[in-house]
């Protein structure tokens, strides 16, 4: 799908309960653009390679220009993780065609001579590790951040100030102790680096939270995505913790193209679905079909789920714009 095609039920959300809400501008920090071929094959389909089989930069545009008529949206990029030898050479291009901030996606097996020349000489401002890239022998799914994220490359990039988008590993993902423990000593050891914890600690359901920002809450320099995030009691917390200065939006795209909204139960997520949609389902985790005629899509459920920690919180009109703009226009040296 080139762009996308917005039905009576989506442009009924945006004009009744987003377009006042949304800034004049957005940051959209979290997304993957890669073409087809740029992608390897997979035996597992999990649901997000379900919703886009690619997302070259013209379609990314398009997109916003269909789901935000009224905003303008500027987006950090990166490519596919399992394809980072192709998806590197092509972010630098697409970043550096449209001036928009990019980062670098790594293998743990990376060189940090290698990985610092690589980083400079694309104009990226930073790292995206993911667990698929870990070292030889660990199951990416119970990887520690540092079977990832080694510390040879948190030195390079601490050197150079560079964020680092993290997607932390482990099935219960924000609450796990190792997790935190980790997070905080590369806030202590790495200063300079301006790590950014993905999804919120991937803080999907309640269960997943757990008391992390009880110690989070004592870091000064770690920031925060809600990408692919629906779960306003994640914004709410991590806004409680750490503040609007530290939090930024994102959406995950191609796979906030999806149609669904969120449900939790017994602490695991589910995208509930619009029936025959995305084929044969029965293997298919966190997804379930639904025969409801309204059901809009990932990117607006994301800002519906935040604008009710919004409204809980009483946040001002500018505590908005910072979260949704001005945090990363500040961190990735953005003009609109």
């Amino acid at each position: 799908m080139f762009g996308f095609k917005l039905t009576d039920y989506d442009k009924k959300v945006y004009q009744e309960e987003l377009a006042e809400f949304l800034p004049k501008n957005i940051v959209d920090t979290h997304t993957h653009v890669y073409l087809e071929h740029m992608k390897p094959a997979t035996k597992k389909i999990y649901w997000p390679a379900r919703v886009a089989k690619d997302c070259s930069m013209e379609d990314l545009n398009q997109t916003y220009k269909d789901l935000f008529p009224n905003q303008k949206v500027i987006p950090v990029i990166f490519g596919t993780p399992r394809g980072f030898k192709v998806s590197n050479p092509y972010i630098a291009e697409k970043a550096k065609e449209y001036n928009y901030p990019c980062l670098y996606l790594t293998h743990y097996d990376m060189e940090p001579e290698f990985l610092e020349e690589d980083v400079l000489k694309g104009g990226f401002q930073g790292l995206k590790p993911y667990c698929c890239n870990c070292k030889a022998g660990v199951n990416s799914a119970d990887a520690e951040i540092f079977d990832f994220l080694p510390e040879k490359h948190l030195k390079v990039a601490d050197k150079h100030g560079w964020k680092v988008v993290l997607h932390i590993s482990k099935p219960d993902r924000l609450k796990n102790k190792t997790n935190i423990k980790q997070l905080m000593e590369i806030e202590q050891k790495y200063p300079n680096v301006k790590l950014i914890v993905a999804h919120i600690g991937r803080a999907y359901a309640p269960e997943d939270i757990g008391d992390a920002f009880e110690t989070l809450k004592h870091t000064q320099n770690m920031l925060f995505d809600f990408c692919a995030n629906t779960l306003p009691e994640a914004t709410e917390k991590c806004i409680e913790a750490v503040g609007t200065k530290r939090i930024l939006f994102g959406t995950d795209m191609p796979i906030a193209k999806m149609r669904m909204y969120r449900i939790t139960e017994n602490g695991n997520y589910i995208n509930v679905v619009p029936r025959g949609l995305y084929g044969d389902l029965t293997d298919a985790e966190h997804m379930l079909e639904s025969d409801e005629e309204n059901i809009t899509n990932f990117t607006y459920e994301i800002i519906r789920g935040f604008k009710k920690t919004a409204e809980k919180l009483s946040l001002s009109k500018k505590d908005i714009e910072d979260i949704m703009c001005n945090n990363a226009v500040n961190l990735y040296n953005i003009k609109f």
